[in-house]
């Protein structure tokens, strides 16, 4: 489980089914909440990061031999492949595992935003209320991740703030692993000042607010229209006044140099 944009070719191969054999393929998300995306400053990786809201959906299924979590993000007005924006945790009770996936490893737009974390932390409070002495399967970290310094550093740091034990076999960095550990050692946290969860109420509010605000601004906008127009007119007014005192001055000055040049 790492939070990336990276393809599954290099992906390790793992001893769990495939996700084929696996029932509940066809599960969408049937509850939903939204979510808050805080404005942060541009990241010179990422790009900007303005003020955003996201929709959370998730599942569950259960049954005797597994039990499925399935959670996704949905972007209002963007679309995005079908592998983003998707985690799922698996449950084998028969052998006390905890999977999670997809095995292309979380890859979440737009990054940088808390997603990641947030949804991490949902699907481990789910497993560790249910099952804390089941294991978390061990696997293989993508290599390409490691190409890019950046990349891997904050793929390590999403995978170690969630009780994941990251080793690697090679001075280089390249080739990482994920030991396994057990659930109840996991950790649920995310970072609450780039994401919040904004209930229906807080919703209501926020619209109510931003309705009287609308109102308010409306008011001032006929206000200053009022206040434009009025200008205007006053301008009007000085102006026919100048083209009056202009036209009398040269009528003045014609006759003048009339009655100069006739007597």
């Amino acid at each position: 489980m790492t939070d990336t944009q990276t393809s599954p070719d290099t992906t390790a191969e793992k001893d769990t089914p495939p996700a084929v054999e696996l029932p509940w393929a066809d599960v969408h998300a049937e509850h939903h909440k939204m979510l808050r995306l805080a404005p942060l400053q541009t990241d010179r990786n990422t790009g900007g990061r303005p003020l955003r809201f996201v929709e959370f959906g998730y599942a569950e299924r259960n049954d005797k031999a597994h039990s499925l979590m399935r959670m996704s993000i949905k972007l209002p007005g963007q679309r995005v492949r079908k592998e983003q924006n998707i985690l799922d945790v698996w449950v084998d009770h028969g052998e006390k595992r905890v999977r999670f996936g997809p095995d292309s490893g979380l890859q979440i737009e737009p990054m940088n935003r808390g997603i990641g974390r947030f949804m991490a932390a949902q699907g481990i409070t789910w497993a560790k209320k249910r099952w804390p002495a089941y294991t978390v399967d061990g696997s293989d970290l993508n290599n390409k991740d490691a190409l890019n310094e950046d990349t891997r550093l904050r793929r390590d740091h999403f995978l170690r703030v969630h009780g994941f034990d990251v080793v690697y076999a090679d001075a280089q960095h390249l080739k990482g692993s994920v030991k396994e550990v057990q659930v109840g050692d996991l950790l649920t946290d995310w970072n609450s000042e780039k994401l919040q969860i904004v209930e229906i109420l807080e919703a209501a509010q926020m619209l109510q607010q931003a309705e009287q605000n609308l109102a308010e601004q409306e008011v001032k906008l006929k206000k200053h229209e009022e206040k434009v127009s009025k200008y205007k007119r006053e301008d009007a007014g000085l102006r026919f006044t100048i083209t009056c005192l202009v036209a009398f001055a040269v009528f003045q000055a014609g006759l003048l140099i009339w009655i100069a040049t006739h007597r």
